[in-house]
């Protein structure tokens, strides 16, 4: 198995294989919750503008998302964790947009079956592998905004990696590196509206579900769906 990791939208433009587009912070642990909450459907959308127009045709649908951290005019929740703990999505279709996470699957094109990424469910997207034994691997960290690599992508893609290559790896250590890199803006008191200190925990909760989201398509729309791993 040829594992290889790689890094924002020229990565996701480069992966091939298997492929995990990772962002941790937070849409693919947001996504997680939102199925951990029994939403019945998500749509990751690239396109903010593609967003509105789902929800134009489909008023029943939410929009959750980001721009710029914050939530979007219209949407109903924002990319958080912990706002979406607060909703009732049982049955809901939700439609995601993100600055990174899906900008990442819209962009690997390539990739011959892509799963999302996230510390919440490391352990069943490892299984997942292991049981495919694909020959190639890409771990895609799309880090801030496609702009840079960040701390919890990159250590995350290290983190499967290493399991998937029998090597050890020290959660604890990458949790606090994380909380002093690129997680600290998460205990910024200005910013507790839009990424609240409970989101940095959420999206650290190491092997919460025990699923993997694999991207399908239907009709022309990405859409992800919720795969059982044991």
């Amino acid at each position: 198995m040829d594992i290889e990791i790689l890094q924002l939208l020229e990565g996701a433009q480069k992966s091939r294989g298997l492929t995990v587009i990772i962002d941790v912070f937070r849409a693919f642990s947001t996504a997680c919750y939102a199925y951990g909450g029994n939403i019945k459907r998500i749509y990751p959308v690239g396109d903010l503008e593609q967003a509105y127009q789902l929800k134009k045709q489909n008023p029943e649908y939410i929009l959750v998302g980001e721009r710029n951290e914050q939530k979007p005019e219209g949407f109903d929740f924002g990319n958080s964790p912990s706002q979406l703990l607060k909703g009732n999505l049982s049955g809901k279709t939700m439609v995601h947009t993100t600055s990174s996470g899906t900008q990442g699957i819209a962009n690997a094109t390539g990739a011959d079956e892509i799963l999302t990424g996230s510390f919440v469910n490391a352990q069943a997207i490892i299984n997942y592998i292991r049981n495919k034994n694909p020959e190639k691997v890409s771990l895609v960290c799309m880090g801030y905004s496609c702009l840079y690599p960040t701390d919890e992508d990159t250590l995350l893609a290290v983190y499967i990696k290493n399991e998937l290559e029998g090597k050890p790896s020290d959660f604890q250590a990458m949790v606090e590196q994380i909380r002093k890199g690129d997680g600290a803006r998460f205990f910024a008191p200005e910013k507790q509206e839009w990424a609240p200190a409970e989101d940095f925990d959420l999206c650290l909760s190491l092997n919460r579900f025990n699923f993997v989201l694999k991207v399908e398509q239907e009709n022309g729309l990405n859409y992800l769906s919720k795969i059982d791993v044991y």
